[in-house]
């Protein structure tokens, strides 16, 4: 069987900067402290007040320069205009109930901390080389949910209002809206960072469905695990008609992959249907769980650390051949 080794789908934004005036991010002590840059629009467009605004393009230049330039798209963050370009759009009067009903679900952020802080805790364990990120949230207009950037991790905490927030079902579909719960903030922050540490290397040699679900599957894998979730489908969020339909026809699926020769392919079209939140494929009649492609990524990667007991996280995430391994 080939090696297997896949990408996260869509709510991730990647981009390059330098550090800003916020300190660097430490377990130690009280542990990770998320930055309300989210306060700081709200004061500067809600409140009108210059020192917010002041205090955002001075205190925070690259959480404001990536809000500005890459997720807005409003031009260059050294335009002589630009802050009143920022405050106008803003001014809109579905944005200005979002941000008042970001503020209100989100007044505080402990149990995002802590999940934070025991999460890095945890991987810094696993993987002692690497970086703790400065971490924001702030309110992006519905754009991005995670934005990852050199030393950067920012919390788009409008994405995260609930499935059944009623702004959502105006502009998105229901299985874009089960994505969208606070409950999926963590798994987002980590499997996205991580993301952005091992990306998906796109050699022509390695390129089919089989490599893109495995490199996906180990790192929702290594995520479950230093989040201490207590399943694979638990860590894609599955209900429980998902997992239920996932202990009755995985191995079937599994096999059936294999015999229309679906791992080996590398039709972008046939990947999608695997990877996507809302699958096309039918199995037995049967419309499949979303990434279901990601779901058997993360069971064969389970499959390989059960067989290579000394295998650490650290090399499971620098591993790009898994070798002969079985679905079971």
């Amino acid at each position: 069987m080939r090696k297997l080794v896949a990408i996260l789908l869509s709510v991730c934004f990647f981009v390059s900067c330098h550090s800003d005036r916020m300190q660097r991010t430490d377990t130690s002590g009280d542990g990770i402290h998320v930055f309300r840059y989210d306060r700081l629009q709200y004061e500067a467009i809600t409140l009108n007040s210059f020192s917010a605004l002041q205090k955002m393009s001075l205190d925070f230049p690259q959480a404001t320069k990536i809000l500005i330039e890459d997720v807005l798209v409003l031009g260059n963050v050294s335009d002589p205009d630009i802050n009143e370009r920022m405050c106008a759009f803003y001014s809109d009067s579905v944005l200005l109930k979002l941000m008042d009903d970001v503020v209100l679900k989100f007044s505080d952020l402990s149990f995002i901390e802590e999940g934070l802080t025991k999460g890095f805790h945890q991987l810094k364990k696993e993987v002692p080389s690497i970086s703790i990120p400065q971490i924001y949230t702030q309110i992006s207009a519905l754009n991005q949910s995670v934005v990852v950037g050199d030393s950067l991790l920012g919390i788009s905490l409008d994405k995260y209002m609930g499935e059944d927030y009623p702004l959502y079902r105006q502009y998105y579909y229901t299985y874009q809206c089960r994505t969208m719960n606070p409950d999926r903030i963590l798994p987002d922050c980590f499997s996205f960072y991580l993301l952005s540490l091992y990306p998906f290397e796109w050699h022509p040699e390695r390129r089919t469905l089989l490599d893109l679900i495995l490199h996906s599957g180990k790192i929702n894998w290594v995520v479950r695990h230093i989040l201490d979730m207590k399943s694979n489908e638990a860590m894609l969020g599955y209900t429980e008609a998902e997992i239920d339909w996932c202990k009755k026809n995985g191995n079937d699926l599994w096999e059936w992959m294999c015999s229309k020769r679906h791992l080996s392919s590398t039709d972008p079209m046939l990947i999608r249907a695997y990877t996507h939140p809302d699958p096309s494929v039918i199995f037995q009649g049967e419309k499949i769980p979303p990434l279901i492609g990601i779901w058997v990524g993360m069971k064969l990667v389970e499959q390989y650390m059960n067989s290579h007991p000394n295998v650490t996280i650290a090399e499971l995430l620098e591993c790009n051949n898994f070798g002969q391994i079985e679905f079971e």
